[in-house]
């Protein structure tokens, strides 16, 4: 006899029996048998956050601070509708995460009652696959599938609709067990030994690195890769992790997304080797290509979207990066010898005058000179910042203008130490920093944010204070939004910026995070921000930090 048991409750056993932890949410009527359940599963902590935006991005940077498949809640159809941004940022990060939504019960739907819609169809097209449960038998099944599917590489999103008639059901049924497919695959030796063939043969390689580097864990394998070939190494144009250890003496930074730039940055170079990235995605429209004529490509995956996606390549393998590293390093040096040792030597060494530790070097002598500059140069801000940091923070960063220092000043030297905003759909750092802390109760959270960002999820504050996290969240408040003023002035050379301030009124952002339960702090003098950093980031608990930076373009 198979044990009888509630849709609701099935549905929550089935969670955490795929290692679900935390659900995330913001309950409604639909989702009232979920939260009915919840009082037999006192093991589930639920996390609320006042919208479902907020409820996916919270979810997603508990995510990716983990390496942990995630589960959140929202509420039919205008819950899934606020939720889409966030979406679409988790289908970027490909966020191993199960986003369910409570439908209105079967054949009640048929009449198009009150917040009823096609949460399937709505879901679709930024999930990598979307169900609606229509028999209680089903939902096992049904659940296993997805977290199978989260979780298989290429990892992303998958949605489920679950109408309250099968929630309120109670039916006899199996749950099943739960599976991961092993993705972690090497080439084949014959494969292998022609990407190490193609690689000796560049004279100028030049190495790409991306979120599969976090993803396989192979940060360590990446850096050990360009010191064997004694070649540059750059983070992807949307350098949105920690995706090479900055310290290394063969990194040299993050590509930009200008086009021109890139193209001249690339222009040496006779192979670039892409690890585990769309190494050249860009943002605004531009005349130039960034790919050098005659620069050829080879790529290591497991994203097969991305693999000669936009360019053709030479070789290309669907494998894992970090087991495929470990691989083709042993067998490039036996394949180079004494030449290939050679050479690496010598291009090791021409690398330490520019390398990312000498330009961090040139950076901070320059920028500890604006100490003395009010309203506070956002770049000593970030500067500050980072000497600031306990050793072991976790950054999130979404400063945009504001930030656009920090990664040449905070060394990347663990997978999880740093996450950035991938789609370019602002917002996503408060609630993520909510969901990074919750990840790592033990490590100091800072998030860097701008005031425009910040204002698109101000309210993910509530979430951090009453969970009493560990989390310090810095804002620059320039007064508006800088980087379209950047862009309306660079592109279109006018200077009415219509839309673009928030002056009249003025925003007040630590007024608001007090009402929203947490310490709040504002920094106008540049002479207070290093005490008044460093004071905040060891104390405990949820802090805003709100610093008036200079806004002017």
């Amino acid at each position: 006899m198979k044990n009888r048991i509630t849709g609701r409750s099935a549905f929550l056993a089935l969670l955490k029996d795929e290692g679900i932890t935390h659900l995330f949410g913001n309950p409604g009527t639909t989702e009232l048998p979920i939260m009915h359940a919840l009082k037999d599963h006192p093991d589930l902590t639920y996390v609320m956050a006042m919208q479902e935006s907020l409820v996916v991005a919270i979810a997603d940077g508990y995510s990716r601070a983990s390496g942990r498949l995630v589960a959140c809640n929202v509420h039919v159809a205008p819950g899934l509708g606020n939720a889409m941004g966030s979406l679409y940022n988790a289908q970027f990060t490909g966020t191993p995460m199960i986003l369910t939504a409570g439908q209105q019960e079967q054949g009640h739907g048929l009449m198009e009652p009150l917040l009823y819609g096609p949460l399937v169809r709505m879901a679709e097209p930024l999930v990598k696959w979307a169900v609606e449960v229509t028999r209680l038998e089903d939902l096992p099944r049904i659940v296993r599938r997805a977290a199978k599917i989260a979780t298989t590489p290429p990892t992303g999103p998958v949605f489920i609709s679950l109408p309250g008639d099968i929630l309120n059901s109670e039916a006899g049924i199996d749950l099943g067990r739960s599976t991961r497919v092993d993705a972690r695959v090497k080439p084949s030796d014959e494969a292998l030994q022609a990407l190490a063939s193609r690689i000796l043969k560049a004279e100028r390689p030049v190495i790409i690195a991306g979120d599969e580097i976090v993803k396989s864990d192979a940060l360590q394998e990446a850096a050990r890769l360009a010191e064997a070939l004694g070649c540059p190494a750059f983070q992807q144009s949307v350098p949105y992790g920690a995706h090479f250890l900055s310290e290394s003496p063969c990194f040299i930074g993050a590509l930009s997304r200008s086009q021109p730039q890139v193209r001249d940055v690339l222009a040496p170079y006779d192979l670039l080797i892409a690890l585990g990235a769309d190494p050249l995605r860009m943002s605004v429209h531009s005349e130039t290509d960034p790919l050098p004529e005659g620069l050829s490509i080879v790529q290591i995956g497991l994203v097969d979207w991305d693999l000669a996606k936009n360019y053709g390549a030479e070789v290309v393998l669907k494998a894992d990066v970090k087991e495929t590293l470990r691989a083709l390093i042993p067998a490039l040096k036996a394949k180079g010898g004494a030449t290939l040792e050679a050479k690496a030597k010598k291009g090791v060494a021409a690398l330490a005058t520019n390398n990312w530790t000498a330009r961090r070097a040139t950076l901070v002598e320059q920028l500890s000179k604006r100490g003395d500059r009010t309203p506070i140069d956002p770049d000593y801000l970030t500067l500050q910042v980072v000497e600031a940091l306990p050793e072991n923070a976790i950054v999130v960063d979404e400063g945009l203008t504001s930030s656009r220092q920090m990664l040449s000043l905070r060394p990347h030297r663990d997978r999880f130490g740093y996450h950035a905003l991938a789609s370019g759909g602002i917002g996503w750092g408060l609630p993520a920093s909510v969901g990074v802390s919750l990840a790592n109760p033990d490590r100091p959270v800072v998030c860097f944010s701008g005031d425009g960002s910040a204002m698109y999820s101000i309210q993910a504050l509530w979430t951090a204070a009453h969970h009493k996290l560990q989390l310090n969240i810095v804002i620059a408040n320039n007064g508006g939004y800088r980087i379209i003023k950047q862009r309306l002035l660079a592109f279109h050379g006018d200077d009415h910026y219509v839309g673009m301030d928030f002056a009249d009124p003025p925003v007040d952002f630590s007024g608001i995070a007090k009402s929203l339960g947490c310490e709040a702090i504002r920094i106008s003098d540049p002479k207070e921000l290093k005490s008044t950093l460093a004071s905040a980031f060891k104390r405990p608990g949820a802090k805003l930090i709100e610093v008036m930076v200079d806004g002017t373009v």
